[in-house]
């Protein structure tokens, strides 16, 4: 006879946000169920629905932990270097570090969006990036500064994602390197002219 999982646990929150983080890292977020993630945590299979109510739940709580996370790496690398294109490297980092996290945060088919704790997250990274670019634009006779935005993010954002599913071609995936900083920041330096 199985000997019935307990239902508390010292922090049943952590333990299942990183049974998601580890299960999403190694096969992506379909896959994912809270009654395997309660299984990994040593949990009933009831106990990850009392916090989260259900699999959109709890990726709602990991893209709200992933958009804090991607907060605090970019404020760090503006505070630390006060250069757009190190928070550009510093949004990579964040990608290659935290890949689970990357890829829900930017899935809002996967969470809820519009969740406050989604929106207060996502805020701050805004606000971080809106620094940075502010740091770069001449308001009055430099380009939209929103354009801008777009632009560094679409850079850093495809370079990221081109990274970590392991698109970029070979030859030159070779050129490159293994790292993915030095990496970002040579391509990011193109067009920012740094």
């Amino acid at each position: 006879m199985t000997a019935a999982r307990p239902y508390h646990h010292g922090d049943l929150r952590r333990a299942v946000l990183d049974a998601a983080v580890k299960a999403i890292t190694e096969s992506g977020p379909a896959g994912i169920s809270l009654r395997e993630l309660a299984r990994q945590a040593g949990v009933s299979h009831a106990a990850p629905a009392h916090h989260f109510g259900d699999k959109a739940g709890l990726l709602t709580a990991l893209a709200a932990e992933g958009y804090d996370l991607l907060a605090d790496a970019l404020t760090a690398a503006e505070q630390r270097t006060g250069q757009f294109l190190e928070m550009g490297v510093a949004y990579v980092r964040f990608a290659v570090e935290h890949p689970a996290h990357f890829e829900v945060m930017f899935r809002p088919d996967l969470h809820h969006a519009d969740d406050a704790t989604v929106q207060q997250a996502r805020g701050r990274a805004d606000g971080a990036l809106a620094r940075g670019i502010e740091s770069v634009t001449d308001r009055r006779d430099g380009p939209d500064p929103t354009l801008v935005g777009v632009a560094a993010w679409s850079l850093v954002h495809g370079f990221a994602t081109l990274w970590l599913t392991g698109a970029l071609p070979g030859e030159l995936n070779e050129r490159l390197g293994n790292d993915p900083e030095a990496a970002a920041r040579a391509v990011a330096a193109i067009l920012l002219r740094t």
